[in-house]
């Protein structure tokens, strides 16, 4: 990556669409925030840790790759953790396995070799699962938690209605800073009820510790958590992630796979000894906070340098006001995030996939173009079918890798009658040549 040039985008976009990027920053939240908390109300993180090393990620990936890449949870993880209740020291060795695992990929090349072996419409299938996977688990826990007028008057399903009502208006209005406005909505909310329940947070300096796991703990956090998640974050952390950002952002310069691997493992193999949350760049919080008006990595500055400033100063004490958010509020902005990540399977079969670009030899129309002659009605649906198989099972088995299996053998399922073709083709060369 030039860092000059990167540099030099970060500070023009933000000085020209300052309020878009601060909107954009806070369009994750709807992910980070109910993971983080849960974690921390077990005891399994800490949340100043968390809040520090995830913010100090975030303003390195700014600056280093300059696209709104985001610092996500480690969904399978923190499924098993808070399920079984982890230590602080189980949960550490999960996230330095899955770290040590990536990095050992990364610098093999087998990283590298895996992403370009894998067909674009399996790739756009795992983008499109993972997009509806976030629709469905937000929407189900807004159903499952919230009613017409409970659990307050400020959550409940009116609100997430309201709030849906609002995103359908700034389809149309896009110049609208969306997140920042329902996060400022949600923040007076819960700032509000802390403060009628006597818990506002309070000045807490952080103070650094390590945590070094034991052998049941290395066991436990490795084989447990660790192993399910090598799947999900190579997939959807790495090579979907880059593949996404070379679609919404195909005017700067795509981070390479390598590259995004070796900073997931630099986070895990850094933050998890010091209690941190392990962490992950993903699809879903790219996707979240382009639709929130995110262009480059000033977006992610902004966001880290805010997490380390109250992460430092008020740590722990910010649960019970986290834990006040508006759920109605934070489920609709990952509905958003979910159908912006859904929307970049329509450039399946046009120029906006990036086979197809590069079969193109550089053309330079308009990305949802179709491109006619270069596939045939039996191709498109043979892609479309491949990138539907990858999407059906990772959706109803809820596992990525699921999906990649699945996708993979109907898209070599596809390959086999011209394998066999051109081995018999060899074959009748070689006969040939011996007669």
């Amino acid at each position: 990556m030039n860092l000059r040039r990167v540099t030099s985008h970060n500070f023009h976009t933000f000085r020209h669409h300052y309020v878009s990027e601060v909107s954009g920053s806070l369009g994750d939240l709807g992910t980070f925030l109910p993971i983080a908390i849960a974690l921390a109300v077990n005891g399994t993180v800490s949340l100043s840790s968390t809040l520090i090393f995830s913010g100090l990620f975030n303003i390195l990936t700014g600056l280093f790759f300059g696209i709104p890449l985001p610092v996500q949870p480690m969904k399978a993880i923190a499924a098993v953790a808070i399920a079984r209740t982890f230590t602080n020291g189980a949960i550490a060795a999960a996230g330095i396995f899955v770290g040590a695992c990536v990095f050992l990929f990364s610098i093999t090349g087998l990283l590298n070799w895996f992403a370009n072996a894998i067909p674009i419409p399996v790739i756009k299938g795992i983008q499109v699962g993972a997009g509806l996977s976030l629709i469905i688990a937000s929407g189900g826990s807004i159903l499952s938690s919230l009613g017409w007028l409970y659990p307050s008057w400020a959550d409940n399903r009116i609100w997430a209605v309201a709030a849906f009502l609002f995103l359908i208006i700034t389809n149309v209005y896009r110049n609208v800073p969306y997140a920042l406005l329902v996060f400022i909505l949600g923040l007076s909310f819960a700032v509000i009820g802390s403060a009628l329940a006597s818990d506002l947070p309070s000045l807490i300096f952080w103070h650094p510790h390590t945590v070094i796991p034991s052998a049941h703990e290395w066991r436990i956090g490795a084989l447990d958590a660790g192993v399910g998640q090598i799947p999900l974050t190579t997939l959807n952390s790495v090579v979907a992630v880059v593949h996404l950002a070379g679609d919404l952002l195909p005017t700067l310069e795509t981070p390479s796979v390598t590259s995004v691997g070796l900073s997931v493992a630099g986070m895990n193999l850094i933050g998890c000894w010091f209690g941190a949350m392990p962490v992950c760049h993903g699809s879903g919080g790219l996707a979240a906070q382009y639709r929130f008006g995110a262009r480059s990595g000033a977006s992610v500055i902004i966001l880290g340098a805010l997490k380390l400033i109250i992460g430092v100063f008020f740590g722990e004490s910010l649960v019970g006001l986290l834990k006040r958010f508006p759920t109605a509020l934070l489920g609709v902005m990952v509905i958003a995030a979910g159908l912006e990540l859904v929307s970049v399977g329509e450039s399946l079969n046009t120029t906006g996939a990036r086979d197809i670009r590069k079969a193109s030899h550089g053309f330079a129309g308009d990305g949802a173009q179709e491109i006619g002659p270069m596939l045939s009605d039996w191709e498109r649906k043979r892609r479309w079918t491949v990138m539907m198989v990858t999407v059906g099972l990772l959706v109803g088995f809820k596992n990525d890798a699921v999906g990649f299996v699945a996708g993979m053998l109907c898209h070599w399922g596809y390959e086999l009658p011209t394998l066999f073709e051109r081995a018999r083709e060899r074959w009748n060369q070689r006969r040939i040549r011996l007669e």
